[in-house]
């Protein structure tokens, strides 16, 4: 999307709407009617008026141009990103070549934005090139003083799970969530967010069901390993002490090398909390054959920058992140246009999912899920508890979707897609079960997003 001969399709514009009221309101807007001015230009950039309630049109503005992902520029008064307008416009964009013509220039309401926006991106780039070259020294003492902070937290965590197995399990019931909450806000403190978060799914447990004390000792041994880690982590090899890091919410910079590839983008999603937008993109490369992820992050109520379209095919470079068993990669140098995947990513069985599952938790035990794509599996209804599972179509072996799959009004477009036949499936494989991202029904290369 980001010159002018690769255009979306109308589900993949709409895969960047803030949330489901964006998405059906954008899709109103997506018609020429509303729409005056419109055009597009040579540099990746897309922009028109929109009549809306008042006197004067609305002035909507998107840029292309960015590997990272569009943005967004409208003077409605919406603190929605993109808004209904800019969705609008990319629909009236993608779905017919005539409405929004192509021009030498914009008009100058577009083009000073784009101007400033696209000025404002060098000079981050020389602020960027400067501070790589900051004082090592100055550097170094910052990351010290903030590892004695995460040290001091870490052993205050180990106290208190000490306290709670002497005192017992049950004790966790009675004392309720605040005692967790408290415990989350001193590793904030300690800067260690990835504690924090932790700790506080320790305190849903107690109220998440029958077997509730099993689970919350499994919790606390994962927990209390990954303290132990960080805590020894100068007996630990490297890529297990990098690992434990990132577990920690440390920064960890990608430093691999960069691997120029076909990225085929698998599946995109967003989750989210009360400060925070996280959005996960699954990518696997054609010639390395490498599964890796992208994460992007944005403001509560406000999507993350990067986009790429479930289906598209990059010509790009990732660099990974350290680790052992990490397949986190930075976004780099985009060599060409995103276009269509030709082709599917290669699946595997049920079986070897759940191998691949066990021999990455060698590397890394706090490890919830693996990318996995099963080849010819059919979902199938559990007789009697209600639950459904991915079985192999030519073998009598299977995996449970997990509970989270099935509470999303998803399942029965997967049903349908599949019609009995077997599909292609990409997701995550963890101990809860799988969890279907993206599907491809047989002989097919267009994917189905199931997120």
């Amino acid at each position: 999307m980001t010159q002018q001969g690769v255009r979306r399709t109308a589900e993949q514009v709409l895969d960047l709407a803030p949330d489901a009221s964006s998405r059906k309101a954008g899709s109103k807007l997506g018609v020429a009617g509303p729409w005056s001015g419109a055009g597009s230009g040579r540099e990746g950039a897309v922009w028109g008026l929109c009549k809306g309630s008042g006197s004067k049109p609305y002035q909507t503005v998107v840029d292309l141009s960015d590997p990272a992902g569009p943005a967004y520029k409208c003077s409605c008064p919406s603190r929605k990103f993109p808004c209904k307008h800019a969705l609008g416009l990319l629909l009236l964009w993608a779905g017919d070549e005539g409405a929004v013509p192509e021009s030498e220039s914009a008009p100058d309401w577009a083009e000073q934005w784009l101007a400033g926006r696209r000025g404002r991106a060098e000079v981050k780039k020389t602020q960027a090139a400067a501070g790589s070259a900051a004082d090592p020294d100055a550097a170094r003492k910052r990351a010290e003083r903030r590892d004695q902070r995460v040290t001091a937290g870490a052993t205050e965590l180990e106290r208190r799970l000490a306290d709670l197995l002497r005192d017992g399990l049950a004790s966790a019931e009675r004392a309720g969530y605040g005692l967790w909450e408290e415990t989350a806000a001193r590793m904030v403190d300690a800067q260690a967010p990835g504690l924090a978060a932790r700790v506080r799914e320790l305190g849903t447990i107690p109220a998440s069901g029958t077997g509730w004390p099993a689970r919350l000792l499994e919790e606390c041994a994962l927990l209390h390993l990954l303290d132990q880690g960080w805590l020894h982590r100068d007996r630990l090899p490297d890529a297990l002490a990098a690992t434990v890091r990132t577990r920690l919410g440390l920064p960890t910079p990608a430093d691999g090398p960069p691997v120029r590839d076909h990225w085929q983008v698998l599946a995109q999603y967003d989750t989210a909390d009360a400060k925070l937008t996280t959005r996960r993109i699954w990518l696997h490369g054609a010639d390395s054959g490498r599964t890796r992820l992208l994460l992007s992050f944005g403001a509560a109520g406000r999507a993350p920058e990067l986009s790429l379209p479930v289906g598209m095919s990059l010509d790009a470079e990732l660099s990974d992140h350290p680790g052992a068993g990490q397949v986190r990669a930075t976004l780099g140098e985009r060599h060409a246009p995103a276009a269509p995947a030709a082709s599917r990513p290669p699946g595997t069985t049920t079986t070897r999912a759940l191998a691949s599952y066990g021999e990455a938790l060698r590397e890394d035990p706090w490890l919830d899920s693996v990318p996995v794509t099963l080849d010819a599996v059919i979902p199938v209804p559990e007789d009697t508890s209600g639950s459904w599972h991915l079985a192999d179509a030519d073998a009598h072996t299977a995996l449970p979707l997990t509970p989270s799959f099935l509470a999303r009004p998803v399942l029965w477009r997967l049903v349908a897609l599949a019609g009995g036949a077997p599909l292609r499936v990409f997701g995550e494989c963890g101990h809860r079960g799988f969890t279907p991202l993206t599907a491809w029904a047989e002989g097919t290369a267009a994917p189905v997003s199931l997120c």
